[in-house]
């Protein structure tokens, strides 16, 4: 499967590496969009990949699928072009908040036929919540990210802060760059307005820390995530990077597990 990305970040590096240089099998990045070519020009020969600053010519290249991995800035300004030729995989999910933009994803992927792919980010246990909710039976999903304090608030504490409980929707208005996780959550399970997060601050850990229970006619279920930042870049979660790598392994795979 020849894949195009969109953006030269921490994430694109880290795929560029793991499928071009180290050769995954039945994979290849052929093409790069970027902004600024001059800035990315090394990237052409290091990973024999060709950039572009023309999103319809990236389009219309070699590939057969789109990653976003920039920002939801570009899944909003390039998706909808993207999805009238090609599927995509999408990492900021937080541009999916906006419900309108949302229903015109939608749209878009039932006249044209492409799909939108959602890697599961920086969690995990997303089959478990779609399979628990196939008879729309999920009542209860409740999230609390524990993240270091410095990069919630501005002031030092010595004891954790709660410094959000409410539902996902007012969630993602109030911490759009920290809450991804209850954005898929949401997709996956019983809405965002029916989805309780809780954000604290704590000043004790050096990771981020996702603590999921879910609860409906199937049982309950609770498991725990603990990520470790990207190499290269300690804002980017490992998983989430990981995650993306993942589900387009799955993409090429005749035998799908946990679907």
């Amino acid at each position: 499967m020849n894949i195009g990305i969109i953006g030269a970040g921490a994430i694109a590096n880290f795929l560029l590496k793991e499928i071009n240089q180290n050769e995954a099998p039945n994979l290849q990045v052929k093409s790069v969009f970027v902004r600024n070519r001059e800035k990315y020009q090394s990237l052409e020969e290091q990973f024999s990949i060709n950039l572009y600053t023309d999103m319809n010519d990236f389009i219309n290249s070699d590939i057969d699928i789109v990653v976003e991995a920039a920002n939801i800035e570009a899944v909003k300004a390039h998706l909808p072009t993207v999805l009238q030729k090609k599927p995509a995989v999408l990492i900021s999910i937080g541009a999916l908040a906006d419900a309108p933009f949302l229903e015109k994803i939608i749209r878009l992927t039932e006249q044209y036929g492409n799909q939108v792919h959602l890697p599961s980010g920086a969690v995990g246990g997303l089959d478990l919540l779609q399979n628990a909710h196939a008879l729309g039976t999920v009542t209860d999903v409740a999230l609390t990210t524990r993240k270091p304090a410095n990069t919630l608030i501005d002031e030092q504490v010595s004891e954790e802060v709660i410094v959000f409980e409410g539902k996902a929707a007012d969630a993602i208005t109030q911490f759009p760059k920290n809450i991804n996780v209850s954005i898929v959550l949401s997709l996956a399970g019983i809405g965002m307005d029916k989805t309780g997060v809780t954000i604290i601050a704590d000043p004790h850990i050096d990771k981020n820390i996702h603590q999921v229970n879910i609860k409906g006619d199937f049982g309950e279920a609770s498991y725990t995530i603990k990520n470790n930042p990207l190499p290269e870049n300690p804002k980017t979660s490992y998983l989430a990077a990981m995650s993306i790598l993942g589900t387009l392994k799955r993409l090429i795979h005749t035998i799908h597990i946990g679907n």
